[in-house]
């Protein structure tokens, strides 16, 4: 059996192929480690700005004044933890060019040249997608927030800790961001001859159940808001590889 990987007779052995990926690896993790260095100055802003939705609903509900309105810590170690996890979430998002980048360099030997053509538009849609993911996750959070708000009753009162609340709409971001590459994974596989467009369109009804099912388990907040604005548009992009399949076939 050949430890040979590789394609238009760039072969690679099974140790280059691993030695390549470890590097590829290392400068993904330099990169977010250095955007994690930046997000952990710019954290003041940061947190301002991922706070406003907590702010405007509880200054709704309850009518508090701004400082009621904070967000709290219930322990002292709990400032500086969430300032290490707001820098490690945008270490992610701010490197996300760059080991997509890698991401692409390391399938690249495998590919044919009429496939690699499709580096750079493969990079800036994942990035459009990705930021197009987190502002409708963005636009989510307040009903979602609502919702969890209000869903207990109104015989509690609900105080977020920091910690809690910044993991959360975090995650949503992350969530929504990586869903909404859902395009970009079926056009790369019917691009490399994983699937086909007719394969896509007979199975749109299992396409449908799967889709509302990832979106009810992979949403941090777990309300019917975020499902319905993860669910729907996946379910768009779904139909828009269909035809993007048959127009990379002509």
């Amino acid at each position: 059996m050949s430890d040979e990987i590789g394609g238009d007779g760039g072969r690679m052995t099974l140790v280059e192929h691993l030695t390549e990926l470890r590097r590829r690896v290392i400068i993904c993790v330099i990169a977010v480690a250095l955007a994690a260095i930046v997000a952990f100055i710019l954290y003041p802003w940061i947190i301002k700005f991922l706070s406003e939705p907590y702010r405007q609903i509880t200054k709704h509900n309850r009518g508090c004044a701004p400082k009621g309105c904070d967000l709290v810590a219930t322990d002292p170690l709990q400032p500086f933890a969430v300032r290490l996890k707001v820098a490690t979430y945008g270490g992610v998002v701010l490197a996300l060019p760059v080991w997509l980048w890698q991401v692409w360099r390391f399938v690249t030997p495998g590919l044919h040249k009429r496939e690699k053509r499709y580096a750079i538009p493969f990079i800036l849609s994942s990035i459009l997608l990705f930021c197009g993911g987190g502002f409708v996750a963005w636009l989510t959070v307040p009903k979602a927030l609502q919702f969890l708000a209000n869903v207990g009753g109104s015989s509690i009162t609900p105080f977020f800790t920091a910690d809690k609340y910044l993991s959360l709409i975090s995650l949503m971001i992350l969530a929504f961001g990586l869903s909404f590459e859902f395009p970009v994974l079926l056009v790369f596989l019917m691009l490399v001859g994983v699937l086909k467009p007719r394969t896509l369109s007979r199975n749109r009804r299992w396409a449908a159940v799967g889709i509302t099912t990832f979106a009810a388990v992979i949403t941090p907040s777990q309300d019917p808001y975020s499902l319905a604005f993860m669910a729907v548009p996946m379910y768009l992009f779904y139909e828009a590889s269909i035809l993007i399949g048959k127009l990379m076939k002509k």
